[in-house]
């Protein structure tokens, strides 16, 4: 391997066998180096294979700016949290939770702390993401000594979130808000507490969930239901049908968005479930 760009003493950008660009990591690897030079292939302990190029770019960028331990932090935790979700994330989570830890991390150092407004929703609506990012904080402080707040394991499921969906971050919390807000809506209409480690629950958060994304995707769900079945519904299970009436109404005046004929079927379907569960 040889040098074809020098980032700083610990990093370099070199091609493997096959021609591609690699990003390579290791102390001192770069060290009185130039291009041209070769590389000492007994000090390297990372290698970078970016398939995106956009992505790869701009990972060479950050390498530039901060400590080449935050980029190998993130890559661990990234790689926690795909064989935990049994899931590939998308690659550019490796610019955005890189530069995020070393941002939070040198936060805390300074005596600043931020707090997480959507922490409450975090832990309730992806709390795999939630207890990845928990052992995230532990992985950070093993390796930094610095213990960040559950705050900041929240901002990182968040980002695992955004990697699952292949959005930007201020989609998915506003994702997080609006399941947050249909929620509310049927709590206060039926007066219940929804049990939450019920499969019931799961399965509604799963669908708002996906809800929610095609609604700040302008993705207007049709399926092959008619106004019949519509009515059958809506008179099979007329309180939770009313709840509905609530809910559209709501995503009407706030998102501009018109519910389908489906999607008040579906909703409704799985706000009679959840809340006959609720009260069992």
């Amino acid at each position: 391997m040889v040098i074809n760009r020098l980032l700083n003493n610990n990093v370099v950008i070199t091609v493997d066998s096959n021609g591609e660009e690699i990003i390579v990591m290791g102390k001192g690897i770069g060290y009185q180096k130039a291009k041209g030079d070769t590389i000492d292939e007994e000090k390297i302990n990372k290698i970078f294979r970016i398939s995106n190029k956009d992505v790869s770019n701009k990972l060479q960028e950050l390498l530039d700016s901060i400590p080449m331990e935050f980029v190998k932090l993130s890559n661990a935790i990234i790689e926690y949290a795909q064989e935990v979700l049994d899931k590939k994330l998308n690659e550019s989570i490796y610019i955005s939770l890189s530069d995020h830890i070393y941002t939070a991390v040198k936060r805390i150092k300074n005596g600043v702390t931020v707090k997480n407004a959507l922490l409450w929703e975090i832990k309730r609506f992806y709390k795999e993401e939630f207890e990845i990012g928990m052992k995230a904080l532990e992985i950070i402080e093993k390796k930094t000594r610095v213990r960040l707040p559950d705050d900041e394991a929240g901002f990182i499921a968040l980002h695992i979130v955004n990697a699952q969906l292949n959005e930007e971050q201020p989609m998915v919390e506003g994702i997080t808000k609006l399941i947050h807000e249909i929620l509310t809506i049927v709590r206060i209409h039926f007066g219940v507490e929804f049990k939450e480690e019920s499969v019931f629950y799961y399965r509604f958060i799963t669908h708002l969930k996906f809800f929610s994304q095609r609604l700040f995707q302008h993705n207007t769900y049709n399926g092959d239901s008619d106004d019949d079945l519509l009515d059958v519904i809506k008179c099979k299970y007329s309180e939770a049908f009313e709840c509905i009436l609530k809910i559209k109404t709501f995503i009407k005046k706030k998102y501009d968005y018109d519910l389908t004929s489906d999607e008040m079927i579906y909703l409704t379907i799985h706000v009679e479930k959840v809340i006959q569960d609720s009260r069992l």
